[in-house]
């Protein structure tokens, strides 16, 4: 039983984050206003970006980070919470990742 309600739970993030990642692909730029820090910008400072092309790198990214819970629902079949344990840590990882990538990008570093 706790297995199911396991997998269930990995199977929704992962839907979850594929649909957030999707909108975010799709909005032509309009999902940028929903980025923290961001959407505090002047809207001279805005006019230095391509809203559309960062929201679809962005949602990009974030449909990939759907990917770690599909395994992990699987291992979680087989060994509770283990599974859960690593799709979370490799979550994680590649929000700092996402969030590094976006300061870079945002502050012109290279």
């Amino acid at each position: 039983m706790d297995n199911l309600i396991l997998i269930v739970i990995n199977i929704l993030v992962a839907v979850i984050m594929f649909l957030l990642g999707l909108s975010f692909y799709k909005s032509k730029g309009k999902a940028a206003d929903f980025l923290s820090g961001y959407n505090a910008r002047s809207k001279e400072d805005r006019l230095n970006f391509d809203e559309t092309q960062m929201c679809m790198e962005y949602g990009r990214f974030m449909m990939l980070m759907a990917i770690p819970f599909i395994p992990g629902a699987l291992i979680d079949y087989f060994v509770p919470l283990l599974g859960s344990g690593i799709a979370w840590g490799v979550w994680f990882i590649m929000l700092i990742i996402l969030l590094v990538k976006r300061i870079k990008k945002e502050s012109g570093i290279k």
